[in-house]
């Protein structure tokens, strides 16, 4: 389950994803935190369901999935609502997270 860690730094929060900590920058650590929360479990529902134990493998699916279920609510009334910035925000994130993935495996 994604927690939040203690963080010495302004502006940043640490959450903790499929077991490793990630330190986000952002000025909402709540939706930060629902949103690691998020990526957490799909993360380890798509562990369970695969043959892979890769982190990065896992990421990269659940990423499909995420995305996946953002396309179907784009599809939905109302649902191209959701800005570009934000869309943005989030491609920051899963990037960074994915860095971080390419750097300790």
């Amino acid at each position: 389950m994604a927690q939040e860690q203690s963080v010495n730094r302004p502006g940043y929060v640490a959450v903790e994803i499929y077991d490793q900590t990630y330190y986000l920058a952002g000025e909402d650590t709540e939706h930060i935190r629902a949103l690691a929360a998020l990526v957490d479990a799909r993360m380890r529902t798509v562990a369970v369901g695969g043959r892979t134990v890769d982190s990065l493998r896992v990421a990269v699916l659940a990423a499909l999935n995420l995305a996946d279920e953002l396309s179907e609510a784009r599809k939905a009334p109302g649902g191209a609502r959701l800005t570009t910035g934000r869309a943005a925000s989030l491609r920051g994130m899963l990037d960074e997270v994915l860095e971080d993935e390419r750097k300790i495996g």
